[in-house]
């Protein structure tokens, strides 16, 4: 994984109505970020549709962040991430994970099995291998989000994106070795792949009320605590610290909370495609 040139992504969903949606999207585009990218859950809308919107609102690349592997059967997945792929004329990255714990529920609601951590890795890979045969000669971008080994590993093998998935606590040194081992499996991969690292907040503004929910840690503990999933300071401060982290782990796919999509726009602007 050489260093690439920094990109930026908004991480959003319309669950204030179309019309909000779509200014949140054209802003994103105005403001320079090359993506806009939608959790997936049932305490939302559905993913698919939302970014088939949002991707004909503007010209900018959307995608799903992540889709959780338990809420569809494989085939069906894979279906959908190819439709979008094509509708958008290859605008669409397909990110897709085995889910976070909250997600055992929203599964057995569809009647669907949450199944263990191997069969839902399965459930990832069998759902890479139907995109792969539907796509053909095309090639939907895949992220996949990784934590342990074996998730690291299917990375390592299958992802075009690699988005780290580790609680918002974990030291610097803990991530920099996860990328490290990333490397290792990956082998002579390593350069394709592209590292990227979510923002949960930028720029000077306090912390919003539900910080420890989306998080499970409480706005003063993030700022004591030094997590990359902060990124404080003026925009020459917050670049400086971005090319340090592409520095230490190779991550140059920054993306961030839609709600803080103007504080780290000055940011974009200084450091977008260098």
């Amino acid at each position: 994984m050489t260093n690439r040139a920094f990109r930026f992504g908004v991480v959003g969903s319309p669950d204030r109505g179309v019309e909000a949606w779509q200014q949140t999207v054209r802003r994103a585009a105005d403001r320079g970020y090359k993506s806009v990218l939608m959790p997936d859950g049932l305490q939302l809308l559905s993913p698919f549709p939302s970014l088939a919107v949002a991707a004909m609102t503007a010209d900018i690349r959307v995608g799903t962040f992540v889709a959780a592997a338990p809420l569809r059967k494989p085939r069906a997945a894979a279906w959908d991430a190819h439709t979008l792929s094509v509708l958008t004329g290859g605008r669409f990255d397909f990110g897709i994970g085995t889910g976070r714990p909250q997600v055992e529920q929203q599964a057995a609601e569809l009647g669907l099995p949450f199944g263990s951590a191997k069969e839902r890795r399965n459930q990832v890979r069998e759902t890479l291998d139907h995109l792969q045969e539907l796509d053909g000669d095309q090639h939907t971008p895949i992220m996949l989000a990784a934590g342990g080994p074996r998730s690291l590993a299917l990375a390592a093998a299958r992802a075009d994106i690699v988005s780290l998935a580790k609680p918002a606590l974990a030291p610097r040194e803990e991530i920099r070795q996860l990328t490290q081992e990333l490397r290792e499996l990956a082998g002579s991969r390593a350069d394709d792949i592209e590292l990227a690292m979510n923002l949960f907040a930028a720029g000077t503004a306090e912390l919003p009320p539900w910080t420890k929910q989306a998080t499970g840690a409480t706005p003063e503990e993030l700022e004591k605590s030094g997590t990359l999933m902060l990124l404080r300071g003026s925009p020459w401060e917050m670049a400086d610290e971005l090319q340090r982290r592409r520095d230490e782990f190779g991550a140059s796919y920054i993306t961030v909370n839609a709600t803080y999509l103007d504080d780290l726009a000055p940011v974009v602007e200084l450091l977008d495609g260098r």
